[in-house]
């Protein structure tokens, strides 16, 4: 608490220590100023150092003619003093002039003496204006309660020696009796008498109820209390020695009280932000509200129809939204326009603040909203010639790659160990291939019958050979036929195998169907990617700038945060140079646009959508709203317009017009397309370049099949030129061979020949061709004829 004094006499310091007492009973904490040594200019500053220490209750003990300068000078500072309580220590709170004061909406509360609804009072009041006093010329003016003791203590005067001399008192003075300055001094022994007197009278008076203690103190009298209402002063209860402070006021609910609206024109300050409050292109040819157009204009309007008011339109001067300098504390934008009594109303996207509330008045909110990130809008990313392979991780990929060998490996050495993969080749194919091997290898032998060779042959002829399907190459084909989901002519009979089958069937199953689910969303939608995703991405990096606007509730927000990542963000805002800091909204954007992605903007997120929907569509928002907040309708502390509006506020809400008005200039109006147009991702045709990687692999794989088959071809071919050579040259050696046995034959037989030797020699010397194409039968099939056919037609 403060108290101000102006007395320096006895009363004055009496009343300071009686405050002083009371607070030290009460552990209030007062301070003392006299403002008789203060000018103007000091005690501006006073009240500019009490709004920062924030001590509100003041009580003021001053003479009528000095209280009222002094709430002359509080109320030309058109500040805000709906937190002050000011008590004015003086018994004429009627007699001062407060009309400039009540409009700032203080609480002041004061105490009246004199009963201006008393008859009696009033003929005393129109007598003493009736009264005119010719010598001095004063001008005439209503009695004040000074005026109203002087004529009390008068009677009482009056009333006492009327008394005294019914009584046949004599009061006379005689000699030197009641000399003070006599020496020594000489008491008047009817000075008691006039006391007695004076202490003895009861009369009702100008001030009400004059009466005496037995210490000539007034007693038994009654004092109104007093308070400043928007209507002006009216009593709201009493005071007296007997009963204390009695409470007689009567509040009407803020409805009644809401009276004459359409008596007067408000001011409502707003600024011009894109689409809230803006400009119409031919404004030139309007007047007045007409002028404008957007949400806060089309809002304000169905404000005013709701409650019943007559408003004017009118910009803030300095185009700041409100805050408070940290050097003069005065409020600037439209906060201060309000606080110091400006304007009456403020619709503007304003957001609602603990600072702000503690000065002015919001009503609910109007919009929900939070901070943003606003970028420059990334390229596009071109399709990847194998961006079919997107849906899955690189990881995955790799993954599934030593998958594959490793099941192939898994299943080839299962089948090797499991005796049920072994299965007998009893095919006429593998008989007749292995009868014509054991003819190739009887060849050069066949003249020593009782060779042990034909023994050892007949045995494997008789003992049939064990094959196994899963090869290396087998089980690999088998593992990708299944990823495939293709199948293959081979499967495996052990139990051991099958497990191995089954478990990569189902890996298969899922992997597959995870593929394709993905793989339509990202083959079908163009996506952009992002240098950023949040706050920590901005935090973690020094490549990108990034703002807010200069004096503006984001502004607040990072400074006076907690949270580390915000901390950062604010150090970072705070030393940057150039400065990150902009004017506007508007300086903000083109900013972002002119950096080529290299400054991020910072701002309510309802504005960045709407940026959004602008041409040239070049910015986008990233992340999610960093807090969240509201914009409200903001009123003066006290104001009657609060509670009005803000039931407007709520009923405009309920009625879904507050949606309405979003979905009118935020996205009917929109540049860029429905829902964000190319802000989004955009789902199109597939085009070449989304599956050019699967064309790829088909042409490649088609190329590389037939590089194989040529080496192949190249391969199988030089080895089969090679065995048919030594075949002809063992062919040939045994050709001579059979020669000389049939001339041996000729001899000692005649016509027929030898034995055994007329199976390879023919009775003009040649080797009979029947054997030779079981022996070239492992051979290319299509040289089996011409090689017999060069063996037949070969002479001696």
């Amino acid at each position: 608490m403060v108290y101000r004094g102006c007395r320096g006499d006895a009363t004055g310091l009496s009343v300071l220590q009686r405050i002083l007492d009371t607070a030290a009973e009460r552990s209030w904490q007062v301070t003392s100023v006299n403002l008789d040594v203060l000018t103007e200019a000091a005690f501006v500053k006073l009240l500019i150092d009490l709004d920062f220490k924030k001590d509100f209750q003041i009580v003021v003990d001053c003479e009528l003619e000095r209280l009222n300068s002094i709430l002359h000078v509080i109320a030309a500072q058109k500040r805000n003093l709906k937190n002050y309580h000011f008590i004015l220590a003086n018994l004429g709170f009627m007699d001062l002039n407060m009309t400039d004061l009540e409009k700032l909406g203080p609480n002041v509360t004061g105490f009246q003496l004199v009963n201006w609804s008393d008859p009696a009072v009033q003929k005393m009041d129109r007598d003493w204006l009736d009264f005119d006093n010719k010598d001095l010329k004063l001008a005439r003016r209503k009695l004040r309660y000074t005026g109203a003791l002087t004529y009390d203590g008068v009677v009482v005067m009056a009333t006492a020696f009327q008394n005294l001399r019914r009584q046949r008192i004599d009061i006379s003075r005689r000699g030197n009796a009641g000399e003070c300055l006599a020496n020594p001094p000489a008491p008047w022994g009817q000075g008691i008498d006039i006391q007695r007197a004076l202490q003895q009278v009861r009369l009702e008076g100008l001030t009400g109820r004059v009466q005496f203690d037995e210490r000539g103190h007034r007693t038994n009298y009654t004092l109104s209390v007093m308070e400043l209402s928007h209507t002006g002063p009216r009593k709201i209860g009493y005071w007296s020695e007997r009963r204390g402070y009695v409470n007689t006021a009567v509040y009407k609910p803020v409805q009644e009280e809401f009276y004459g609206l359409q008596n007067r024109t408000y001011v409502v300050t707003t600024i011009l932000e894109a689409p809230y409050m803006m400009l119409k292109k031919n404004h030139e040819q309007y007047e007045g509200n007409d002028r404008y157009e957007g949400y806060c204009a089309e809002l304000a309007a169905e404000i005013a129809k709701h409650v019943g008011f007559v408003y004017r339109l009118e910009l803030v001067g300095d185009g700041k939204y409100g805050a408070r300098d940290a050097d003069t504390k005065l409020w600037n934008g439209m906060v201060g326009e309000l606080v110091y009594g400006k304007a009456d109303v403020a619709v503007a996207p304003l957001t609602i603040t603990l600072v702000r509330e503690q000065v002015i008045d919001f009503t609910k909110p109007f919009m929900s909203l939070g901070i943003s990130i606003m970028i420059k809008k990334p390229t596009k990313s071109k399709p990847g010639v194998f961006s079919f392979l997107d849906p899955l991780a690189y990881e995955i990929w790799m993954c599934i790659v030593f998958a594959y060998i490793g099941v192939s490996v898994v299943l080839f050495l299962v089948s090797r160990f499991s005796p049920y993969e072994w299965k007998a080749d009893d095919s006429d194919d593998e008989d007749e291939t292995l009868a014509s091997s054991s003819s190739r290898r009887a060849l050069p032998t066949s003249s020593s019958p009782g060779f042990p060779q034909n023994q050892n042959q007949q045995k494997e002829k008789e003992a049939p050979e064990h094959t196994n399907d899963f090869g290396i190459f087998n089980s690999l084909w088998f593992s990708l036929g299944a990823f495939m989901q293709q199948g293959c002519d081979i499967s495996p009979r052990s139990l051991s195998g099958r497990i191995v089958g089954g478990v990569w069937w189902f890996f298969t199953l899922i992997i597959i169907s995870s593929y394709t689910a993905n793989l339509a969303a990202f083959l079908t939608v163009e996506r952009m990617v992002s240098p950023i995703e949040g706050a920590e991405d901005l935090a973690k990096q020094t490549e990108i700038a990034y703002g807010t606007l200069d004096g503006g509730s984001t502004k607040e927000f990072f400074k006076r945060s907690k949270i580390a990542v915000f901390e950062k963000m604010w150090s970072y805002m705070r030393s940057a140079d150039p400065s990150v800091f902009v004017k506007s909204t508007t300086e903000g954007v083109i900013r972002v646009r002119k950096s080529k992605g290299k400054y991020a903007y910072l701002l309510e997120s309802s504005m960045n959508e709407y940026i959004e929907q602008r041409k040239p569509c070049d910015t986008m928002k990233v992340g999610g709203n960093l807090d969240s907040k509201g914009y409200g309708v903001a009123t003066p502390k006290g104001s009657a317009l609060r509670n009005p509006v803000n039931l407007a506020v709520l009923k405009l809400n309920e009625q879904g017009m507050l949606d309405k008005l979003k979905n009118r200039w935020w996205y009917d109006k929109g540049e860029c397309g429905t829902g964000g147009g190319d802000s989004k991702d955009k789902t199109s045709a597939l085009s070449l370049s989304n599956v050019a990687g699967v064309f790829y692999i088909l042409i490649g794989g088609l190329g590389l099949a037939m590089l194989v088959a040529l080496v192949e071809f190249c391969y199988k071919s030089r080895i089969e030129s090679r065995r048919m050579k030594e075949l002809i040259d063992a062919a040939i050696s045994s050709g001579h061979g059979g020669m000389a046995g049939g001339g041996g034959g000729a001899a000692g037989g005649g016509h027929g020949g030898g034995g055994s030797g007329a199976a390879l020699g023919g009775e003009n010397g040649r080797v009979v061709t029947h054997d030779f194409p079981k022996a070239g039968a492992q051979g290319l099939p299509c040289m089996n004829k011409a090689g017999g056919m060069g063996l037949s037609s070969s002479g001696m």
